[in-house]
């Protein structure tokens, strides 16, 4: 399931899941738990929009999809808004914009990377920076204007990327 918070790339997004062989929804992000508990996808993916996490009236999910059990994958904003104001890290304003295609450096390839090689192309659309980690999380890759562009947590099965839009 895919939960929208404005990212103008949440389609392009939930076709390459699909592609990929896994079912994929696409919601609005204040769908309750109890929705998402009974969505046929197992799975959550919260992508980007264009505002920072730290505006007044950032939009966010409901805190208890963390205790669910499922897989969830932050693209972007969700990178910034979990990590940020659900489990303790710190996003600011990145001291320079990334626009278009980046060299991802791998540092760990199990789980999300997993068979890719060292480098890969993605695209990078975000002007905010995740800063410092929250408790418990390890960072897995990163690009030259990005020190860490995505983490994981194993033990609660999350995994962020910051390969999408944002601001």
């Amino acid at each position: 399931m895919s939960s929208i918070f404005g990212s103008q790339y949440t389609q392009l997004i939930a076709r390459r899941v699909r592609e990929l062989g896994v079912y994929s929804e696409i919601h609005p992000f204040h769908y309750s738990v109890e929705h998402i508990k009974t969505a046929p996808a197992h799975r959550y993916y919260p992508v980007g929009r264009s505002d920072g996490v730290y505006e007044k009236d950032a939009p966010k999910p409901d805190p208890h999809i963390f205790d669910l059990g499922i897989p969830i994958l932050g693209i972007c904003y969700g990178l910034q808004l979990f990590a940020d104001r659900t489990f303790g890290g710190k996003v600011n304003p990145a001291a320079r914009r990334e626009y278009g295609k980046a060299d991802l450096q791998i540092d760990s390839h199990s789980d999300l990377f997993a068979g890719l090689d060292a480098t890969t192309s993605v695209w990078m659309s975000h002007g905010d920076a995740l800063s410092q980690l929250p408790d418990g999380f390890e960072p897995i890759a990163h690009s030259h204007n990005a020190p860490i562009c995505a983490i994981r947590n194993e033990k609660k099965k999350i995994i962020r990327g910051a390969i999408s839009s944002g601001k």
